[in-house]
């Protein structure tokens, strides 16, 4: 019988099934943790019903009886106890006495352990045996201590144990698992499993705001109204606090001594979570820091040595709202009161401010103020309740849209627009205001919604705020242009270039005279006129290496990139989009990560570092996912696709494509690149005319109509294709287009790829097809791109091969052999291996030393497992996430077909 599965939790799923699989041969235990509302009571009811043909015996945890020892265990074994008869003395004397209510003396408690043991594993002869004990951490001690003796000892009796518990702290050295956030596609997929007719990006939204928790996502999902459903009433901005998840968080509260309420109250209203500052505020409150510990046990706080946190938003707003109001406003005061230090200027003035009871235009200014140039979520809380203390309409407005700025540019889409909804509805907006909104409108539509509607939205923007800010003009008509590119409505950027243009003034500063350069420049690109177009982008290129203070920003040093990879200057495109990148992340940016990185990504394409790009394109999907950038993510879902394709890669070029899935528009970026990976499986697996077919269609030359700048990237693979469906007038436009771009950079690799085409289009056995392929060789840069190289001399040595002359051949098939081979690059490997035994020679699979499949990184990373290192261990060695090792070692498995850590070990050595 086929058991259906839990959203999110596959991992988990497996883990649990290999435990119960493994009866009646073994036994094991397993210890899943994770917050409140993970999904660790369903998991064991998943596992109930995986265990169907076995005994089970099940067991909970409850805080009400956390005082009586041994209470969990008798309410988990009283089922069996009429069989502890068959136990020996004196484990059936103690076992008995104990559970009957008895005192356990310190000396028989190994004794009473082995009898649990014992018993269990009598039981578990007429059959094997499943246990399952949920949240064994809110019950009694002293059964968690039994539990975790028989945990250690099941290796050999078929007696399979699952315990679950909100912390990690219990059952040492049992296997154990945490239950982490789900991500947006496990989240929308329990959400509409629940709400069928559930708009997507409802469902995206409603993942962020219950921070991946399950129980969160059914609480808010069974709270929603029609309307919310269909994606036409605003969507709660918190679960609701009377939800399971809300009561659960209560019910804990409730139990707490006064003194750690009151901590806790502390901590709810100090989001900073400065441990210094808590035990300031503890002392002043008239106790200490240590109050905490009871509620650490139960799960709703965690002490670090930097921060002081709550596990979920919702517990925050729980613990805050379970205090009176008057308590709320002491506390802030408080708080107020301890930050005193001359950093602490913001949070001081944010807890006054919490603490007034009505308007205070004063304070307002003052709040206003000490967000200056702060960064991140304090910033858009300051400036928001500055809004709120406001008196005046206009004013509260403004605030408001400088808040939803700030939210925008720390990551934060969904609260930007909601920020922007209230001024709005504030009352009348001054013009510029109303502009600068109409700003941050249409880069959120185009990085999280429309981009189609984006570009009407940053045009009127622009002519909003030209009079009093024309950089700011400058920036929404680039993204405007960015806009109409991504849609595949290139014809439409003329009217951007001349927008720009009027705005142009001499004497500009550099920041200024970059922007009206990459606008002028890329429009001549899109039009063909690269003579004009390349000293306009390069002129940009090198503007962005001359910003300085407050000019330099990663806006200005994106477009500075975008202007080096359209003149291939790779390098220094990479070097820029680097910077910006780094500037980003320093300056808390969020929001311009995944274009910075898009373009770096892009800039490694082309520099033949694929390995690279393709962890630059990992990074930049998970921070557009985790900024709500869906636009952005279907960007880098399609530049993961296209570099699993050239690696042959057709499990993951697929999986990426499917994940892009039916949301973005027919001719947009992502279903451009979608459509570039399909197009090289297609020609990998020698179907020339499907290839030919997807790559011609990407855009029309000639008309802007399409995605122009994909197809001028692929067309080497469409040429490829089309030369082998004899079908070359169907590339001959595209690589005009092509041709012409290449000759006006002075790019080596990409008069290379010029030259290579020109030979595959060429009558075979012609003296113009070898020459084509010889110069390309000679172009091929020896210092990078060897993929591009080996690709050429497979070619060339096809070409020759087909010509009659194998031994000619023959060497340049064997260089394209060992490339690819040294590559990891396999299935490229064995087409050269074919055409080498078509030229006559007699080779086999090539075999090459797992080290030489590896790159350095993944080779350091295979050493320390061959060592015995753990992926945790091996993260902190390295400086780099647990998830980061997990990947590289998925990818290090499957490059040298082994399935165990004990294989990779072998494989080594």
């Amino acid at each position: 019988m086929q058991i259906a599965g839990l959203p999110g939790r596959d991992t988990e799923c497996a883990a649990v099934r290999r435990l119960i699989d493994g009866l009646p041969d073994a036994g094991g235990a397993l210890l899943v943790w994770g917050e409140p509302g993970t999904g660790r009571s369903a998991l064991v009811g998943y596992a109930h019903r995986h265990a169907a043909r076995w005994q089970v015996l099940a067991g909970a945890g409850l805080a009400d009886e956390a005082t009586l020892p041994y209470a969990g265990l008798q309410r988990l074994l009283d089922p069996l106890l009429d069989r502890a008869d068959r136990l020996a003395e004196p484990q059936r004397g103690v076992l008995r006495r104990t559970l009957a209510g008895a005192d356990c003396p310190a000396d028989q408690r190994l004794a009473l352990s082995m009898g649990v043991l014992g018993l269990l594993a009598a039981v578990a002869r007429e059959q094997p045996l499943l246990c399952t004990v949920d949240d064994v951490d809110r019950g009694d001690p002293a059964t968690a201590e039994v539990l975790g003796f028989v945990a250690r000892r099941l290796g050999h009796l078929p007696v399979a144990l699952l315990l679950t518990a909100g912390t990690d702290a219990v059952a040492g050295g049992v296997p154990r698992h945490r239950l982490r956030a789900l991500d947006d596609r496990a989240g929308a997929a329990l959400l509409t499993a629940r709400l069928p007719g559930l708009a997507p990006r409802a469902a995206r939204e409603l993942t962020a705001v219950a921070g991946g928790n399950p129980q969160a996502l059914v609480d808010l999902a069974d709270a929603l109204t029609p309307g919310q459903c269909r994606g036409e009433e605003r969507l709660p901005e918190t679960p609701p606090l009377d939800g399971a998840l809300g009561r659960g968080y209560r019910a804990r509260l409730a139990g707490l001594p006064a003194d750690t309420r009151r901590v806790l109250l502390l901590v709810a209203l100090d989001e900073d979570g400065d441990p210094a500052t808590l035990v300031r505020a503890a002392r002043a409150a008239g106790t200490g820091i240590e109050a905490l510990a009871p509620a650490e046990a139960a799960g709703l706080v965690r002490v670090g040595p930097h921060r002081v946190t709550l596990p979920q938003p919702l517990a925050r707003a729980v613990v805050a709202a379970h205090a009176p109001l008057a308590e709320r406003r002491a506390a802030h005061l408080l708080l107020a009161g301890v930050l005193d230090g001359p950093g602490q200027l913001l949070r001081r003035t944010l807890h006054r401010a919490a603490a007034a009871e009505r308007p205070d235009p004063a304070l307002a200014a003052e709040l206003e103020a000490a967000a200056g140039t702060a960064g991140g979520e304090v910033a858009v809380t300051a400036l928001h309740r500055a809004a709120e203390l406001s008196t005046e309409p206009a004013q509260a407005a403004a605030r408001l849209v400088a808040a939803a700025g700030r939210a925008w540019t720390a990551g934060q889409p969904r609260r930007a627009g909601r920020l922007l909804a209230d001024a709005a509805a504030a009352g009348p907006v001054d013009p510029v205001v109303a502009g600068r909104a109409e700003l941050i409108r249409g880069e959120l539509e185009l990085r999280c919604g429309s981009p189609s509607a984006a570009s009407t939205t940053l045009l009127a923007a622009a002519r909003a705020v030209s009079g009093v800010d024309r950089l700011a003009a400058l920036g929404a008509l680039v993204r405007a242009g960015e806009a109409v590119c991504h849609t595949g409505d290139q014809f439409r950027y003329a009217e951007v270039a001349r927008r720009v243009a009027a705005l142009r003034r001499p004497g500009d500063p550099p920041e200024a005279e970059l922007l009206t350069a990459l606008a002028a420049g890329v429009a001549a690109t899109l039009r063909g006129d690269h003579e004009r177009a390349g000293p306009a982008l390069r002129r940009a290129a090198v503007l962005g290496n001359r910003l300085t203070g407050p000019a330099l920003t990663p806006a200005g040093l994106i477009g500075a990139a975008v202007a080096g990879l359209l003149v291939a200057v790779d390098s220094a495109a990479h070097r820029l989009a680097e910077r910006a990148v780094e500037l980003a992340r320093a300056h808390g940016e969020v929001s311009a990560l995944p274009r910075a990185l898009e373009l770096r990504a892009i800039a490694e394409y082309w520099l033949g570092r694929h390995e690279t790009a393709a962890e630059t394109s990992r990074e930049g999907l998970r921070i557009a996912r985790d900024s709500g950038q869906v636009n952005s993510a279907g960007v880098h879902l399609g530049m993961l696709a296209v570099l699993a394709a050239v690696r042959a890669d057709r499990d993951a070029s697929l999986r990426r494509i499917r994940e892009i899935g039916e949301g973005p528009a027919p001719h947009s970026r992502p279903r451009a690149l979608a459509q570039w990976a399909l197009a090289v499986l297609d020609l990998v697996d020698g179907r020339h005319e499907a290839a030919t077919t997807r790559l011609s269609a990407l855009a029309r030359p000639g008309t802007g109509r399409g995605q122009v700048l994909i197809q001028v990237m692929a067309t080497p693979y469409l040429v490829e294709a089309a030369a082998g469906a004899a079908r070359q007038p169907a590339a001959t436009a595209a690589l005009a287009v092509f041709d012409r771009w290449a000759s006006s950079t002075a790019s080596p690799s990409r008069r290379a790829l010029s030259a290579r085409c020109h030979g595959l289009l060429a009558p075979r056995g012609s003296a113009e097809a070898e020459r084509g392929f010889r110069t390309a060789l000679r172009l091929h840069p020896t210092d990078a791109g060897a993929f591009e190289r080996a690709r050429t001399e497979l070619l060339l040595g096809r070409e020759l091969r087909r010509s009659r002359r194998p031994r000619d051949a023959r060497a340049y098939l064997h260089a394209a052999r060992e490339t690819f081979g040294l590559l990891g690059l396999t299935v490229w490997a064995e087409q050269a291996t074919t055409e080498l035994r078509a030229a006559g020679e007699s080779v086999g699979t090539p075999e090459l030393p797992a080290a030489r499949l590896l790159t350095g990184q993944q080779l350091r990373i295979a050493q320390l497992v061959a060592e015995g290192a753990t992926n945790r261990e091996i993260a902190t060695r390295m400086f780099l996430s647990t998830r980061t090792i997990d990947h590289h070692l998925r990818n290090i498995f499957h490059r040298l077909g082994i399935r165990s850590r004990t294989e990779l070990a072998r494989a080594l050595h």
